[in-house]
C-alpha cells in the first residue's frame, strides 16, 4: 500500500494499492505493443496531442495544485507556478521538436547521407516528490514527442499526483498505454530496468539512488540519464549588488522549503561585504512565515516528510555541536506537520556533516572568504556538480570565473533555473546527461546513419 500524509498536518490522507505482479507485466506488455504504432505516428499529430495536454493542464490547474501541496507540501503558489511551467514546456516543444528531430543532412562521397532520430522504445522514468509534475513532464514531453513509451515510477508520497498526470496523458488523447504510471515499491523498480521491453531509464533523485540505477542500467546495458542532488554555491563578491543578492538568495534557498536540487545551498561572502550581506539575509530569513501552505500568506512551507524533518536537524544539531553558529532558526517547529524554523548556520569547517552533505532543506550555509582564490576553492570542495551562481557587476570577470567551476551551469547575477531553451544537468556526484534543449529532446533517441550509395 502506498500512502499519502499531508505534510502540513502530519495526518494520513489517501492509500493507493500497489500494482500485483500481472498488472505490472501488462503494463509492460502494453508500453511495448504500443510502441510501434506511437513511433509510426506523424510528428505533428504526436505534437498535437502536446498541445492538447498543455490544455488539459490549464483547465484543471487549481485542482492539480492543491493535490500537491497536499501531498508533498510546497506553497499553493509554488504548485501553480510548476504547472505553468509544464504548460511552456509543452507549448515549446511544439515549436522546437520538429528542428531539432529534422533529418540532418551531412555531405559525404554519397548520393545522399543523413542522421535521422529514431526513438528508441518503452522508458522507465523514476521521479521524485519534490516538483511532482515538473520533473515528470520534464522527462517525459521531449521523450513522447521523439516516439518513445512511458513507464512511470513516482515517489510513493506522491501517487495521487501520479494517477492524475496519467489522467491528464488520457485527456488529451494520447493512445491508451503510451504513459502509464507504475504504482510499485521502490524494491521492485530493479526489475523493471531489467525487463527487455525497457530501453532507457532516467532518474531524478539523489547521489544513492542514481549509483544504484546507474549500476542496474549499466548491467543490461540501457541507456541512463541521471539527474541528481546539489550543494549549489553561490559566491558572492565584494562589487556585487548585495541588496538584490540577498532577496534573490533568499528565494533560491527557501523557495519549496529548501528541498530543490539546485537551491543556493551555500553562500560564499566575500569578507568586505559578509557582515552587510549577513545582516540583511538573517532579517530577511526570520522574516519568513511558516504556515498552512492553502494560505497565500504563507512564505515558507513544511517540509515534505517526517524523516526529511530529523535528517536536516540532525545535520544542524551536528554543525552545532562542533562550533558552527547558529544566529537564527535550527529547532523543529511546535505544533502539527513536518515544519522546521528557517536557519542560517555560520562558521562552518570542512568536518562538518553540512559541508560534506547536500543539505535539502530551510538552512542556509554562508562562508567568509578571503579571495577569488578561496572562493573558487571552496565552491568546488564538494562531491557535487549541478549548479552555481556567481554575483559581481563585472561581467567579463564572472564569466571567465564560470569557467573554472565544476558544475553543468552557472548563472551570473541570477538564481539557477531549468529553462526548456536550454540543457539541464550536472556532472561528478550530480549525475550525468542532461534534459531540456535540443540537447534534452535528443537524449533518448538513436541517431541513426542513413547512406545511400
Amino acid at each position: 500500500m502506498l500512502i499519502s500524509v499531508n505534510p502540513a498536518t502530519g495526518a494520513e490522507w489517501a492509500r493507493h494499492a500497489e500494482l500485483s505482479p500481472e498488472e505490472l507485466e501488462h503494463a509492460l506488455q502494453r508500453a511495448g505493443a504500443v510502441f510501434e504504432g506511437w513511433a509510426r505516428t506523424p510528428l505533428d499529430l504526436r505534437l498535437d496531442r502536446l498541445t492538447a495536454l498543455a490544455h488539459a493542464i490549464e483547465i484543471r490547474r487549481e485542482s492539480l495544485a492543491v493535490l500537491a501541496v497536499r501531498e508533498m507540501g510546497k506553497r499553493i503558489s509554488e504548485a501553480q507556478a510548476e504547472l505553468d511551467k509544464c504548460v511552456l514546456l509543452c507549448r515549446h516543444l511544439v515549436k522546437e521538436v520538429p528542428h531539432s528531430l529534422a533529418d540532418e543532412p551531412v555531405a559525404t562521397e554519397a548520393q545522399s547521407s543523413f542522421v535521422r532520430y529514431a526513438p528508441l522504445g518503452p522508458l522507465l522514468g523514476i521521479m521524485p516528490w519534490n516538483f511532482p509534475y515538473w520533473q515528470v513532464f520534464r522527462f517525459a514531453a521531449p521523450a513522447l514527442a521523439a516516439g518513445n513509451t512511458i513507464l512511470l515510477k513516482h515517489a510513493p508520497n506522491v501517487t495521487g499526483v501520479a494517477c492524475e498526470i496519467e489522467t491528464l496523458f488520457r485527456e488529451a488523447g494520447f493512445p491508451e498505454g503510451v504513459f502509464q504510471t507504475l504504482r510499485i515499491p521502490v524494491e521492485h523498480t530493479a526489475r523493471v530496468i531489467a525487463d527487455f521491453r525497457v530501453r532507457g531509464v532516467s532518474l531524478t533523485g539523489s547521489t544513492r539512488a542514481g549509483r544504484a540505477v546507474a549500476a542496474a542500467a549499466g548491467e543490461h546495458l540501457k541507456k541512463c540519464v541521471l539527474e541528481l542532488g546539489g550543494s549549489d554555491p553561490w559566491i558572492i563578491f565584494a562589487d556585487a549588488d548585495v541588496e538584490a543578492a540577498i532577496q534573490a538568495g533568499i528565494t533560491a534557498r527557501f523557495q519549496n522549503a529548501g528541498q530543490s536540487c539546485i537551491a543556493a545551498k551555500r553562500f560564499l561572502v566575500d569578507m568586505r561585504i559578509y557582515d552587510r550581506f549577513l545582516e540583511g539575509f538573517i532579517a530577511g530569513v526570520r522574516a519568513l512565515n511558516p504556515g498552512d501552505p492553502l494560505d497565500p500568506r504563507t512564505t515558507l512551507a513544511p517540509l515534505a516528510r517526517q524523516d526529511l524533518r530529523e535528517v536536516l536537524h540532525a545535520q544542524v544539531e551536528e554543525a552545532h555541536t562542533a562550533g558552527a553558529g547558529i544566529p537564527t532558526g535550527g529547532g523543529l517547529l511546535d505544533g502539527p506537520g513536518f515544519f522546521y524554523a528557517p536557519t542560517v548556520v555560520t562558521g562552518i569547517t570542512p568536518g562538518m556533516r553540512v559541508f560534506r552533505e547536500e543539505v535539502f532543506g530551510p538552512a542556509a550555509l554562508v562562508f567568509k572568504v578571503r579571495d577569488e582564490r578561496e572562493a573558487l576553492s571552496l565552491a568546488g570542495a564538494t562531491p557535487y556538480g549541478l549548479g552555481a551562481s556567481i554575483w559581481s557587476r563585472d561581467h567579463e570577470r564572472a564569466g571567465t570565473l564560470a569557467q573554472a567551476l565544476p558544475s553543468g551551469m552557472v548563472f551570473v547575477n541570477a538564481p539557477v533555473r531549468s529553462d526548456p531553451r536550454l540543457p539541464f544537468g550536472g556532472i561528478r556526484d550530480s549525475g550525468f546527461g542532461r534534459e531540456l534543449g535540443v540537447w534534452g529532446i535528443r537524449e533518448f533517441v538513436n541517431a541513426r546513419t542513413i547512406w545511400i550509395a
